[in-house]
């Protein structure tokens, strides 16, 4: 018995034991393949459910000028996915988007699964120069904070100011430096009564001038400029396919003197 023993060692394992290692690893491929089927599905059910609750489906944009809603909805649906309220929430998740023109950051919230809301935060923009075949624009402190090729539709070219350099996000080399402040405060004037005036001019003594198409306006000194400014609502329309010159420099709470010297076309 000793001997047979010993030669059945040689021979190799046990029959029985190789059997029931090759059913055992055929049970663990079997379990492998039907945990991973069970994983699939229930992938596959969860991508179908964020992709029919949280697809978004209204977006809101508010705080932009500059920009039309479309154009700032294309900065932030970049793709496919971002379609996906809970992809763009993880995406923009403690993050605004900045290095745009004319914008100095945009928030991304979201409102509800199918809802987003895109804050823009613009600078602020008091009007612009034309400088070596570029448009120079610049805040109410006279710092340039942003260069283009166009022209804006929303601010108004500031003509008549002597400088002789111009450096991003330095302030404009002007003499009289309160006039930035001014230029600003016209700029939000006009917005505010919705009067789009093409340029502003100054004179060698700051006088103002606003252009309206063929009209040009005299404002004179900054004095009153709220009060002439709110004037021009009621005035512009009535003179809408005229050219000429309308004298406002001399109103003021005690005249209100202003007159209108047209020209012919």
């Amino acid at each position: 018995m000793a001997k047979r023993k010993k030669k059945y060692k040689k021979r190799g394992e046990n029959p029985l034991k190789i059997v029931g290692r090759t059913i055992f690893d055929h049970k663990s491929i079997y379990i492998i393949i039907g945990v991973l089927l069970i994983l699939l599905i229930i992938g596959a059910v969860a991508i179908k459910y964020i992709a029919d609750n949280y697809t978004i489906t209204n977006i809101y944009v508010t705080g932009n000028t500059h920009y039309t809603n479309d154009e700032i909805i294309d900065m932030v649906i970049t793709d496919r996915l971002s379609n996906n309220s809970l992809y763009l929430s993880m995406k923009y998740r403690n993050k605004s988007i900045e290095g745009v023109p004319f914008i100095e950051k945009m928030d991304v919230d979201i409102v509800s699964p199918d809802t987003v809301r895109i804050n823009v935060y613009e600078k602020a923009v008091a009007g612009y120069i034309a400088y070596l075949g570029r448009y120079m624009y610049f805040d109410r402190d006279g710092i340039v904070v942003e260069s283009s090729l166009e022209p804006s539709d929303t601010a108004p070219q500031v003509m008549g100011l002597s400088f002789d350099y111009c450096i991003m996000h330095e302030k404009l080399p002007i003499e009289n430096q309160d006039v930035f402040e001014e230029i600003l405060d016209i700029t939000q004037l006009l917005s505010k009564y919705q009067l789009g005036a093409d340029r502003i001019f100054f004179d060698s003594e700051y006088n103002v001038y606003l252009y309206f198409d063929e009209i040009e306006v005299s404002l004179g000194k900054e004095d009153f400029i709220d009060e002439k400014i709110i004037q021009l609502q009621y005035i512009l329309p009535e003179l809408s396919g005229k050219k000429g010159i309308l004298e406002m420099k001399d109103f003021d709470d005690d005249t209100k003197n202003i007159t209108f010297e047209e020209k012919s076309q």
